[in-house]
């Protein structure tokens, strides 16, 4: 009989084991074990395999920590993994290969400049509890994929997924190379005083600013998964319907609790009334039968968050307009929709992190655009609702970790697409081949014929006379004058062709003598 994973408590590793543990998976890198495209094949099936066995274990557990229906579960944690694995071993071998570097001066192609994708080592993996499979066992594909070593941190805060995934890993993958740290901030202090070549941490962007400064201590390459204050901005040309019923899908998915979903909503104010009774129908479409006893919505996670959502609550100045019902002992919260009118409401001013949804009214798309750079500059999300020049101005005059055009956060919902923040939402990104790519070094090669001495022989002392022979080789010319304009030549545009370089210009005569001789041959082939 197959042994519950979430029946014991959640033990916390011993704070004295964590530099032995660290240790062992930096010595099992250094084996060089991972390295092989065979060995990185076999722990992602296996890993695969893991979570298809224990699939039933991380549905009763994600509904235990986060109230999370099996829908959900399967959509944004379970399938997204094990499709996440079946991509990755489908184009490993594509991504491990060597790549020819781009913008090569013709001289420099005989040292046959390469890119070489070499693992960065062992790595740190500290996943969150709002996804707590899907952001802590992506990562984790990524990084076994580039051939690293890894330790994963589950969040203690969801601690029901946190044993399962302790259970997948320590009876799925190589122990020796992949391994679990249980615990909470003692054992993540201990995590960080250890040496990574690699710290992949989602989270708040206060622990993100204390992981990013021990990682400094020790030159260790992050990558921070953050959040932000994401606007979403309906324009009187919006679709209402639509922006009313994607936006409040958006605060529904998990009770709200998603790092990309709109934090406010900058209406028009020419189209809020109908807006709002878009809202109010399609809640009544979604839940037919009332929100709180429907299996299709979440809880929030615990207690300590429930209390800061309702204090947040408590704080607005805004009108109440929807919903508003609460059960602290279910750590249930309605989606509530406040009408706010200032940026500086708390709703607006912080991120809320959970189903509530404030509407902030604007004169025009230039004050929602001022009041969304004046709230957060760099969010992690931004969802434009209107015509395509309202949504390209939008784009144009804002800066975002991504953006969803007429929908609310869909560009995260895609595995392939890079996924990542700006600014203070976050650095770097990670998801499908970024996923490889971020912990992956890009090595620089280059391999020296012997034959080519005598061209290298300007290179070596002595100097004198050599100054003129070294610039005709390597001194490149500028198309522009002092005033910075851009010189035309007619001889060089007749010479590439018009491509405006020597590499473009032997192309496109290439594929003109092709075309040519594709020509002559057909001619030919008539006449016979």
């Amino acid at each position: 009989m197959t042994q519950d994973p979430i029946a014991s408590e959640l033990k916390y590793t011993p704070v004295d084991t964590i530099p032995e543990i660290a240790a062992g998976v930096r010595n099992a890198f250094n084996s060089h074990k991972t390295k092989s495209i065979d060995y990185r094949l076999l722990q992602l099936r296996k890993l695969y395999w893991g979570i298809k066995d224990n699939e039933a274990a991380l549905v009763k557990a994600c509904k235990q920590d986060l109230g999370k229906g099996a829908f959900e579960t399967y959509l944004a944690e379970i399938d997204w993994c094990t499709n996440d694995i079946v991509f990755a071993t489908q184009n490993l071998k594509s991504w491990m290969k060597d790549e020819s570097a781009s913008d090569i001066p013709l001289a420099n192609k005989l040292l046959s400049p390469r890119i070489r994708k070499d693992p960065l080592g062992a790595v740190l993996i500290i996943g969150t509890y709002n996804f707590p499979v899907n952001l802590s066992v992506t990562p984790l594909v990524g990084a076994i994929a580039a051939g690293c070593t890894a330790i994963l941190k589950p969040s203690e805060s969801a601690p029901a997924v946190a044993k399962v995934l302790q259970h997948i890993v320590e009876t799925s993958l190589d122990v020796s190379c992949f391994g679990v740290i249980q615990g909470a901030i003692p054992e993540t202090s201990a995590l960080l005083e250890e040496k990574w070549d690699k710290i992949f941490y989602t989270g708040s962007a206060n622990v993100g600013k204390i992981i990013a400064k021990k990682a400094a201590e020790t030159l260790t390459a992050v990558t921070l998964e953050l959040g932000g204050r994401n606007p979403a901005i309906v324009t009187k040309h919006a679709n209402v319907q639509l922006a009313a019923k994607r936006l409040l899908w958006g605060k529904i998915m998990n009770a709200g609790q998603v790092c990309i979903s709109q934090n406010y909503i900058m209406v028009d104010k020419e189209i809020l009334a109908p807006f709002i009774v878009e809202l109010k129908v399609t809640m009544k479409q979604f839940f037919p039968n009332g929100i709180k006893d429907s299996d299709d919505y979440a809880r929030i996670i615990n207690g300590k968050q429930w209390s800061r959502l309702k204090s947040m609550l408590d704080s607005t100045k805004g009108q109440i307009i929807m919903g508003g019902d609460m059960d602290e002992s279910q750590r249930y919260m309605e989606p509530t929709v406040v009408l706010v009118d200032s940026p500086k409401d708390p709703l607006v001013a912080e991120e809320s992190f959970g189903p509530l949804i404030p509407i902030l009214p604007v004169e025009d798309l230039d004050t929602a655009i001022r009041i969304a750079n004046e709230v957060h500059r760099t969010p992690l999300g931004l969802y434009p609702f209107g015509n395509k020049q309202e949504t390209d101005q939008i784009m144009r005059e804002t800066q975002s970790g991504g953006v969803s055009v007429n929908d609310a956060l869909f560009h995260g919902t895609i595995p392939t697409l890079p996924f990542g923040g700006v600014g203070d939402s976050g650095q770097g990104a990670y998801r499908g081949r970024s996923s490889f790519d971020c912990f992956t070094h890009r090595r620089s090669v280059t391999t020296t014929p012997g034959w080519m001495e005598g061209l290298l022989d300007v290179r070596y002392p002595p100097y004198e006379g050599k100054l003129a022979k070294f610039k005709k080789m390597s001194e490149l010319k500028p198309n522009f004058d002092r005033d910075g304009k851009v010189k035309f030549s007619v001889v060089s545009y007749i010479l590439s062709l018009g491509a405006g370089s020597t590499t473009g210009g032997l192309v496109r005569y290439a594929m003109v003598l092709l075309a040519a001789f594709g020509i002559k041959q057909y001619m030919d082939g008539r006449n016979r």
